[in-house]
């Protein structure tokens, strides 16, 4: 059942549409812009039906300050006014309305135009989910492919996405480093996770998969995967800047090897000037390399790779990001 809220300032007008609309829908109703505001954090309307001449803000006004509020940028906004002024027609839906009705409204013409936008809600929210989703494959396909030149990384990037949801829900969860993170920011981290290693499409195989230890030249050659990742995730989202995540991409990409000591590659920042991201993801890129076989050496056991973590709390990891860690650690086994 959709959740319709009805902002009028006509009382009759209310009722009418309750009662039109009362039996398909969970309809809610408020008297002006002010009480609806005040009632978004109890609800989550799917529609909203808003007469444009209330008290204090008019719909306008009041339409722009609930798009302002989380969960209901893409929310559909159906004006309402008893004029049949066009010019007032054309600037509700300039102004982001997807409809205008004039009272009086017919209740067939206003059943159908509210289940016609509901429709049109729903199909673009799930055409929306179904390209993420295939960015998502994508992107993580794309990954793989460069991990798999390692022959003992196969599922590396797919666990490395499932560790940062773990560990930053786990710290949104314990409210820590606010202002840091949040749902929104966890969301797209989570997605440009994949991404992380992507710089290793410029290393040579010679290198990736030397069963030796690697010679410092050689070492210095491979920490440039960070730069070289970095480089290539900025081409790509100078392209297409509507992609968001990928700023989250460019971070972790460049800054997955920084230690909270500042003795990490490629710019030796340390404590808070590593950006969150990077803190966690080098907790999570440490414990999974850990836990799976090398062409140099086999892979530690679980409760092996988390004393390692652990014993670095402070110096390669943040203190906080740790601690988190090491109580959420079984659910790493689980996935692993």
């Amino acid at each position: 059942m959709s959740q319709i809220l009805v902002v009028d300032d006509n009382l009759e007008n209310l009722r009418y549409i309750a009662r039109e609309l009362g039996a398909a829908h969970d309809v809610r109703l408020a008297k002006s812009g002010a009480q609806a505001l005040s009632m978004l954090g109890k609800l989550s309307p799917d529609l909203v039906l808003m007469g444009i001449n209330l008290p204090g803000a008019d719909g306008f006004r009041t339409m722009g300050e609930m798009r302002g509020s989380p969960g209901l940028s893409r929310t559909p906004f159906i004006l309402m006014s008893d004029s049949r002024d066009q010019d007032l027609e054309s600037r509700a839906l300039a102004e982001g309305a997807v409809d205008y009705l004039a009272w009086p409204v017919e209740r067939r013409l206003l059943r159908h135009r509210v289940e016609l936008h509901l429709r049109l809600s729903l199909y673009q929210t799930g055409l929306e989910q179904t390209i993420r989703d295939l960015e998502d494959i994508i992107v993580t396909s794309f990954s793989e492919l460069v991990e798999c030149r390692d022959e003992n990384a196969g599922g590396h990037v797919q666990r490395a996405k499932i560790y940062t949801s773990l560990l930053g829900q786990a710290l949104l969860d314990r409210g820590l480093y606010q202002g840091e993170l949040d749902g929104r920011g966890l969301g797209l981290l989570s997605r440009a996770a994949p991404l992380f290693d992507i710089g290793k499409i410029g290393i040579s195989d010679l290198l990736l998969m030397k069963k030796g230890q690697l010679t410092f030249e050689e070492y210095e050659k491979v920490k440039m995967h960070t730069v070289i990742g970095a480089e290539v995730l900025k081409v790509i989202y100078e392209s297409t800047p509507s992609q968001t995540y990928l700023q989250y991409a460019i971070t972790i990409a460049e800054g997955h090897h920084e230690r909270y000591d500042g003795r990490g590659y490629p710019r030796g920042l340390s404590g808070a000037r590593i950006d969150l991201s990077n803190r966690i993801m080098g907790v999570v890129n440490v414990y999974d390399s850990l836990v799976t076989d090398k062409t140099y050496r086999p892979a530690y056991t679980h409760r092996e790779a988390c004393e390692i973590v652990i014993s670095g709390r402070g110096t390669v990891f943040d203190p906080g990001v740790v601690d988190v860690f090491s109580e959420i650690s079984p659910q790493f086994a689980e996935v692993r």
